[in-house]
């Protein structure tokens, strides 16, 4: 039998790609607005015509709306200080359009 490597993760770049996708994610960012916003504001369906003037970024504090937990514990997340929950990873990844692998980095 073969033998199998165990893979870690590396939190401090896992924490990058998290920062990284809630400035820069469009799905992410319609995500988050869809879920806060939608029908409280007078929307377009389209979001690169938002009057709003939303631009890419997601507040820490907006995502953690959607996340339902703290500001902090985002912040916390985003600088390697806590790990997210695997099923809040996988939410992340799946509302990014990504693979957990894309989000989550692994080393041997």
């Amino acid at each position: 039998m073969a033998k199998i490597k165990k893979v870690y993760v590396d939190w401090t770049k896992t924490a990058v790609n998290l920062k990284l996708l809630r400035r820069d994610n469009l799905n992410l960012r319609r995500y988050v607005c869809s879920q806060l916003y939608y029908g409280e504001r007078d929307c377009v369906p389209d979001c690169e015509n938002c009057k709003f003037g939303m631009d890419y970024s997601i507040s820490q504090a907006e995502l953690a709306k959607v996340f339902n937990v703290t500001e902090s514990m985002v912040v916390n997340w985003e600088n390697g200080k806590s790990r997210p929950q695997l099923e809040d990873l996988l939410y992340y990844s799946k509302i990014c359009g990504l693979e957990l692998s894309d989000v989550v980095v692994f080393v041997d």
